[in-house]
């Protein structure tokens, strides 16, 4: 039976639950997989957090050379998390010949050109389902199922800590705050969870699910983002009345103008099956040519299942002959003849506060009318001091046309832009 020799670098939260399986499940990869995966070392300063885990002293390195050095040692997982010393070690596992797992969307987005080169250049395998979604296995997916396919679109919620907190607003009526208070209580948010709430994580993920998707890189840098911050308990009391939930989207499309990629939130309709997907579970809604719509669901984060991740790789790279990589160029920029749609079209939600005043909704609606905006419905509240509450939903129309609107009916007098929210229809 063929014996895999694994190092762990890192026993946090995903580090940890990755040995947990591995030493739980020994018997049963051996039963099914015939392969025999022994965790022959870790690199974990916490040296009583590594014994707690019942890990051997002896097997407990003190240095990355240690791992490198060491020949019962055949695949490294670092589940370390950020740049550095993280892209150090790594690279050093890859140039010692080691092949290399990783769970870090920061470190694998930003610098997969160069920890591929190393790869090749050292026939080594780097594996990376666990940096996206979780347990949810959309790159295995998308490499070794959705290939015959061209990819058209994915749309995903894949956070599960922005996922969580719009789905508590939604469910309790609590504002923004509260319940990010409650969720980084539960585990669920980072005690700076800036990363998180301000999208740059589902910005990783999207840049590395869009470059497998589109066959083409996508830098991180051409993605727009906007994050959840702003986002105001009303205007998902509002998009529950017209049917539609507020989630943190990621939205990659590939077409012949180019491609167009995004993470903010929207309001997405609730016949959608993304609008059913609460807490903190994820999934990605692709579509391709072949297949038509597929979608992936599951834990988007946690010890086991990004452990499962993790592990998935383990085997796959322990029972297969060979290495694949990118199936586009990766570099760091995009290739120049790639062009990126900035200027996207999509429906459009907007919240203003109106001077009770009569004509005052003929003026707002000649400004939509001058930028060829279609209104497709409009929500008159009762006056409250003077201010009435105005609801417009949009038919589709462009990004710079609707800013343009904006900055003109916030320079009236008269009506005050509060939120605008795109709409997935």
């Amino acid at each position: 039976m063929k014996k895999v020799g694994v190092a762990i670098l890192g026993l946090g939260v995903v580090g940890g639950g990755t040995y947990k399986i591995l030493t739980e499940h020994r018997e049963f990869y051996k039963k099914n997989h015939g392969v025999d995966i022994i965790v022959e070392g870790v690199l974990e300063k916490n040296r009583e957090r590594a014994i707690s885990l019942g890990i051997d002293e002896g097997k407990i390195a003190s240095n990355i050379a240690e791992i490198c050095s060491n020949s019962d040692i055949d695949i490294v997982v670092e589940a370390m998390g950020g740049i550095e010393p993280a892209k150090a070690f790594v690279l050093a596992a890859l140039n010692s010949g080691k092949s290399v797992v990783t769970s870090n969307k920061e470190l694998f987005c930003k610098y997969s050109y160069e920890l591929e080169k190393v790869a090749k250049k050292n026939c080594c395998g780097l594996y990376y389902e666990a940096t996206c979604v979780g347990g949810v296995p959309v790159i295995r997916a998308l490499l070794d199922n959705l290939q015959g396919n061209e990819i058209l679109s994915l749309t995903g919620i894949i956070n599960g800590t922005t996922n969580y907190i719009l789905s508590k607003m939604a469910d309790c009526g609590a504002s923004y705050g509260d319940v990010l208070k409650e969720a980084q209580k539960l585990g669920y948010a980072e005690a700076d969870p800036t990363s998180d709430v301000e999208g740059y994580d589902s910005v990783y993920k999207l840049s590395i699910l869009s470059s497998i998707c589109f066959h083409t890189k996508v830098p991180y840098t051409e993605i727009y983002r906007e994050g959840i911050t702003d986002v105001d308990i009303v205007d998902i009391r509002y998009g529950k009345q017209l049917g539609y939930a507020l989630k943190l989207l990621a939205i990659g499309k590939n077409g012949d103008n180019g491609i167009e990629v995004r993470v903010h939130p929207a309001l997405i309709k609730s016949s959608h099956p993304l609008a059913s997907v609460d807490d903190s579970y994820n999934a990605v809604y692709i579509t391709g040519d072949g297949v038509e719509n597929v979608m992936l669901y599951g834990r988007g984060a946690g010890a086991l299942p990004t452990g499962s991740a993790i592990v998935g790789d383990i085997i796959y790279c322990a029972t297969h002959n060979g290495n694949n990589y990118s199936t586009f160029i990766n570099t760091e920029k995009a290739d120049p003849a790639v062009k990126f749609i900035k200027n996207f079209e999509s429906e459009y939600y907007l919240r203003l506060s109106v001077k009770d005043k009569a004509g005052v909704l003929t003026k707002i609606t000649s400004h939509f009318s001058k930028h060829s905006i279609s209104i497709s419905q409009v929500i008159q509240e009762k006056s409250e001091n003077g201010q009435v509450p105005l609801i417009i939903l949009t038919h589709t129309t462009s990004e710079c046309e609707v800013k343009k609107t904006v900055d003109e009916l916030n320079a009236l007098g008269v009506a005050d832009v509060v939120s605008i929210i795109r709409v997935i229809s």
